[in-house]
């Protein structure tokens, strides 16, 4: 049985992965900064509450761990924009601590969880095939890139099989709103709220969302097919602009008797207008391919804050 370790297991995507790990008979341990798991995980797991940029704690964490996917950052496009050096102190510093002591410890396989939505930057046509230039336009995205860099430093100097991914925009049950990151959770959020939804230009910025399942699904084929020292982008090749996310939540909204308020604010320098990824490259060499339609990922992920957010207001 493979053991992988999941830093940052207690997030929004480390949940569901750490689920399908399991269910892919693998032995998980969790390595999150929370004190106590926030979310609720399979009882084989085991849960280590420590900051990963620790080498004394890596030594024993890591014993007898086969694979590495590392999901954990401490900052969103807009906090980064806000203080860059803390950007650059709270994320490259442990993850280069990270890749030195997977180094060590004898990985099979590294995941480095990248960003398929800032790494790019400003593009000239869409989808994004992963050989396109990288030119990030926030300091969150010249960070994530910067990640990259090291880990195929790793692997060229140190041997450690690293694969670098780059997901398109997660949505899903469970998604926290209000973070700065996460459209679709905090606009279903805030309708459930009764706040006024603001989108930064006329129709708001073009994104690839794909549901955390197919994100979780892509990571997985990624572990068992494949090929270190290479990077897979994960989205659907389907771009929709904030406008249209509020279009499709607007009835599902109206049908419970709640009303989409939603404003305008200029665009933002650090929002990259638009970005679609091309997955071909994951799903030729994985078969890996998305299962959930937007449809049925936008209604599944209302029903879901419909259900906890109104509760919590009444």
């Amino acid at each position: 049985m493979k053991h992988c370790c999941v830093i940052g297991g207690d997030g929004f995507i480390g949940t569901w992965l750490v689920d399908r790990l399991v269910e892919h008979d693998r032995k998980v341990t969790i390595i999150d900064i929370n004190p106590q798991p926030t979310r609720m995980h399979p009882n084989s797991v085991r849960y280590i509450a420590a900051d990963y940029g620790q080498k004394d704690l890596l030594a024993g964490a890591l014993d007898d761990v086969d694979e590495i996917v590392h999901l954990a950052y401490s900052t969103v496009p807009k906090t980064s924009f806000d203080d860059p050096v803390e950007d650059i102190r709270n994320n490259l510093p442990p993850t280069v601590t990270l890749l030195e002591s997977a180094s060590s410890a004898g990985i099979d396989k590294f995941i480095l969880m990248s960003s398929g939505g800032t790494v790019y930057g400003k593009v000239d046509k869409v989808p994004i095939a992963e050989d396109h230039s990288t030119n990030p336009i926030s300091p969150y995205g010249i960070t994530k890139l910067a990640t990259e860099k090291y880990a195929v430093m790793f692997g060229e100097l140190k041997g450690l099989p690293v694969i670098c991914v780059r997901p398109g925009n997660a949505y899903g049950p469970g998604q926290k709103p209000f973070v700065g990151q996460g459209f679709i959770s905090t606009a279903i959020a805030s309708v459930i709220k009764g706040r006024q939804i603001t989108i930064f230009g006329q129709t708001g910025t073009v994104r690839d969302y794909v549901h955390v399942s197919d994100i979780a699904d892509g990571i997985i084929a990624i572990l068992e097919h494949g090929t270190t020292n290479s990077c897979y982008n994960i989205g659907t090749g389907t771009g929709r602009a904030n406008k249209d996310i509020l279009d499709a939540i607007r009835p599902l909204a109206e049908s419970s008797g709640f009303k989409v308020e939603v404003s305008t604010a200029p665009t933002r320098p650090f929002d990259v207008p638009v970005n679609i990824l091309d997955s071909s490259k994951l799903a030729t060499e994985t078969g890996w391919k998305p299962k959930v339609s937007f449809e049925k990922g936008i209604e599944e992920t209302w029903n879901w804050f419909y259900e906890n957010y109104t509760r919590d207001n009444k």
